[in-house]
């Protein structure tokens, strides 16, 4: 049976955790910084962990993940 290939945007994206969970960047930090204060711009600099509704996805596009 052939290898199943990563889906390379997903890797680069996407970690997994010591206990198995899938973890993410936040969205928002890019531009447009001005008007977001000091706290939420702190707090979108923290990883977040993939939703359980989509771990699915994201483990299909990495399989060995």
């Amino acid at each position: 049976m052939p290898k199943i290939k990563t889906n390379r945007a997903a890797a680069k994206r996407f970690r997994k955790t010591g206990s198995g969970k899938i973890v993410r960047r936040r969205k928002n930090l890019r531009h447009i910084l001005t008007k977001k204060s000091a706290k939420r711009k702190r707090l979108l600099g923290q990883a977040a962990l993939v939703d359980k509704t989509n771990e699915r996805a994201v483990k299909e596009m990495c399989p060995y993940l």
